[in-house]
């Protein structure tokens, strides 16, 4: 992100008495980003909101910034490409109390924005716009976005963060100044949009949403956005900021099914080696445990990761178990599996040096999963202890 210039003080006075910043992102929009920025500054001065349009540009080479300026915004230039980028650059560069953001292609209506500082003044700190709950004009929403990826992306970002958010992927939408820093946004493209909604709920804004309405842009030519290649980086994002639904969960369901399907097909008779339960599926059961295990580790790794790197990710049960974890503890632990391996294998690998037949197979692969298990919960414990050793001092100096 650029460094910005520094404002005049004349400038930082009339800046500490605004109440919105209306922010834009902009790459080659000349066609419409004029007609955007004269519609914001019209509506505040309307309505008598001390406030400004700050048009965030990405490179643009069509005199869009030109225009921009001409039309009463202030221009902040962004040299790192993407939406996400943009839009951080503008939002780091808004002087006003409340930040309201919105596409610089004239899709949506900055008339409205007085609906959307008045839930601001009411308390709430993060505001939705939402076209579903609203209307889209004709030929403003491609019918797969409308009846396919929006519902489903959104209703998975609510299935797992109940986020209460009707059309998480609108891309108009207020917070306050207080709420933009606690979000604490990192993303660099359209995923960004899933960011604000996902990092809102984690960080506990009060989150309210407004019916609007879409209209066709004005471009004459194909929008930014790549349907396929944007919702896969949303969908990925909304993954990636939950490791208990990647990684745990899987793990979780991956490792008691295969260690329990070995004594389950021992137990019936099943595990023959002329029956189709036989030792050639429980070693796929084995596999399975395995691959459980490691995904588990992931998931915790990966949520220690997100608790130690960002403030909105912080959870009081990682920060309880971190206080009882030692890597003693863990090697104990996976000591313990170990010796259990070995108590269940021992007699199978006796058997085996006097007759040189393996006459119980489940036994045997059971207890070498637990083996593999155990020392898997050892390693991870130093690889835990390794993560966990800039923050040794603090608690034990």
């Amino acid at each position: 992100m650029p460094i910005l210039e520094q404002d005049p003080p004349s400038a930082a006075l009339a800046a500490s008495e605004l109440e919105l910043s209306v922010v834009m992102p902009c790459l080659n929009e000349a066609l419409t980003v004029g007609v955007c920025v004269e519609k914001a500054v019209r509506t505040m001065r309307d309505l008598g909101i001390a406030g400004e349009v700050v048009v965030a540009d990405n490179g643009s080479t069509d005199g869009s910034r030109e225009i921009a300026t001409a039309a009463g915004a202030r221009v902040v230039p962004c040299e790192l490409r993407g939406y996400g980028n943009a839009l951080r650059c503008g939002f780091a560069a808004a002087r006003g109390r409340y930040i309201l953001m919105g596409d610089a292609d004239d899709s949506y209506d900055f008339t409205e924005l007085g609906r959307f500082v008045e839930r601001l003044r009411g308390g709430a700190e993060l505001v939705m716009g939402n076209r579903l709950r609203g209307r889209i004009m004709p030929g403003a929403m491609p019918w797969h976005h409308r009846w396919i990826g929006n519902p489903i992306l959104s209703g998975f970002l609510n299935f797992i963060f109940r986020t209460g958010a009707g059309d998480c992927h609108c891309g108009l939408r207020a917070f306050t100044k207080d709420a933009w820093r606690r979000m604490n946004l990192q993303m660099p493209g359209m995923e960004l949009a899933s960011e604000i909604v996902i990092k809102g709920a984690k960080a506990g804004l009060r989150i309210e949403e407004i019916p609007i309405t879409l209209h066709p842009d004005g471009r004459d030519r194909p929008p930014h956005l790549r349907s396929f290649r944007d919702g896969w980086r949303h969908l990925r994002f909304i993954l990636m900021c939950s490791p208990l639904y990647l990684f745990v969960l899987p793990g979780l369901l991956l490792t008691l099914a295969g260690l329990a399907a070995i004594p389950i097909a021992a137990l019936s008779g099943r595990g023959l080696f002329t029956g189709p339960w036989g030792p050639n599926f429980m070693f796929g059961a084995a596999l399975a445990a395995i691959c459980g295990t490691h995904l588990l580790v992931f998931g915790v790794l990966a949520k220690l990761y997100t608790h130690q790197v960002d403030p909105v990710f912080v959870d009081p049960r990682v920060s309880r178990w971190l206080e009882r974890f030692t890597v003693e503890r863990g090697l104990v632990y996976g000591l313990f599996l170990a010796v259990i391996a070995a108590v269940v294998g021992v007699p199978v690998v006796a058997h085996w040096w006097q007759t040189s037949e393996v006459v119980t197979p489940a036994r045997w692969i059971f207890a070498g999963t637990l083996f593999v298990i155990g020392l898997e919960v050892m390693f991870a414990s130093f690889l835990v202890g390794i993560m966990e050793l800039p923050q040794e001092r603090n608690r034990r100096g």
